[in-house]
């Protein structure tokens, strides 16, 4: 099986996560404030998207910024992180994260507005992943929108 939809059952929101049917079943990845950031930036974790996901470094400044921290919180499984930054409007209730999936790399493809001086923003990734022993990829064009002053997920579109 490939594809993300052999790895996850789509939600409505979001193809890297799904509604909880089960309890989690095997631990997140060690991730430690010294190791590389899962996003791709060269810096490491805490400096990262870590300060994000503890809330020390505020909001993410940008659509794209959002998008690599919220990659790096499904690579940690922090659902807490996820659900504060998705929009109201089309959050779920909760996050799973399929224990048979491990994220592998991000690459942003490129970005539409999303900056301090836009209400909205759109970022093109492609997110690697390995399930079951095999290599797959999540191509997604997703959408950002300014909620009480911070980025959050909206939704998105796959590309492949």
């Amino acid at each position: 099986m490939t594809g993300a939809s052999a790895i996850l059952r789509v939600g409505e929101n979001d193809a890297m996560s799904r509604r909880k049917t089960r309890p989690r079943t095997s631990p997140a990845p060690a991730v430690t404030a010294a190791s590389p950031c899962p996003c791709g930036l060269d810096a490491a974790y805490g400096a990262c998207c870590g300060r994000f996901h503890s809330g020390t470094g505020g909001a993410a400044p940008t659509a794209e910024l959002l998008m690599r921290s919220r990659y790096s919180a499904f690579v940690v499984r922090d659902e807490a992180y996820l659900l504060r930054t998705w929009a109201p409007g089309t959050r779920p209730g909760e996050v799973e994260f399929d224990p048979g999936t491990r994220w592998a790399g991000l690459e942003i493809e490129g970005t539409t507005e999303g900056t301090a001086f836009h209400s909205h923003g759109t970022v093109t990734f492609t997110a690697r992943y390995v399930h079951g022993g095999e290599a797959g990829s999540l191509h997604e064009r997703s959408r950002f929108a300014r909620h009480e002053g911070a980025w959050v997920y909206v939704d998105g579109d796959f590309l492949d």
